[in-house]
């Protein structure tokens, strides 16, 4: 593989994902020489086990390796892991009776906002999330780090054409479900059961109008304080681990 089709993890939870779940995958590992600490001394451990070339470092070459200060000590140059080819794929590929559920991101541009949502989905058992490509952000390291390993596990298909995107879901029979603050009726009141994509806009903007229209529902997220929105990402957990609680807890 050429160095040109590499990219950079950073941080103890991203590399030791990776580490665990594709060791073959890792070039080549830099950690900071000067830390000599419990956690560093057992990270370092489990990547010889898995023979993978480590190389030390200061902090300011690892700085540079990952363009942020934010390294932990650690970084890792790996060979792209593509978890699924297409979204048709993977909704072809799910088991029989396994009701899909969806995130979906509509103009979520901030690279913290995204890992945190990558994490949020990988814990609630979503099966992947979508971002139109012309308004979103790509999963580059920051958002790997962030993501804490989830942007190993969780599939992210950015699609040209997002309104088109969410028709093709609804000719398969997945309900398209919007977050509005004037909607009249909350996500506790609603059957979250069946086959389901929820739609989030960015915080402030909130989701474009043809994505809007495109929703077969819209549904508010009760706010019983001062603040008038949520983070992003806090949301997108809201609405996935209701969903995630209606359908374990199912009749």
């Amino acid at each position: 593989m050429s160095s040109n089709s590499a990219k950079v993890l950073f941080g103890f939870h991203a590399v030791g994902v990776r580490l665990k779940t594709a060791p073959t995958s890792i070039l080549e590992i830099y950690f900071e020489s000067s830390r000599r600490d419990a956690r560093m001394r057992g990270f370092i451990e489990k990547a010889k086990e898995a023979n993978v070339r480590l190389i030390e470092a200061d902090g300011l070459r690892l700085a540079k390796l990952c363009a942020s200060a934010g390294h932990q000590g650690v970084v890792a140059r790996v060979e792209p892991i593509t978890l699924q080819q297409s979204l048709d794929d993977l909704l072809d590929d799910l088991p029989e009776g396994e009701h899909p559920l969806l995130l979906v991101l509509d103009g979520v541009k901030d690279p913290h906002n995204l890992g945190a949502c990558l994490r949020v989905a990988d814990g609630a058992g979503a099966h992947a999330i979508i971002a139109p490509k012309d308004h979103s952000v790509g999963v580059n390291a920051t958002v790997a780090k962030v993501a804490s390993g989830a942007a190993e596990t969780v599939p992210y298909f950015m699609v040209t054409n997002l309104a088109r995107t969410l028709n093709e879901l609804k000719e398969r029979n997945i309900w398209i479900m919007g977050t509005a603050e004037d909607a009249p009726k909350t996500l506790f009141e609603s059957d979250l059961t069946g086959p389901l994509a929820w739609v989030l806009g960015a915080e402030g903007a909130g989701m474009r109008q043809l994505t809007k229209k495109t929703c077969d529902e819209l549904l508010s997220l009760p706010m019983n304080g001062a603040v008038e929105s949520l983070n992003v990402s806090v949301a997108s957990g809201i609405c996935l681990y209701e969903t995630h609680r209606q359908r374990r807890f199912k009749v």
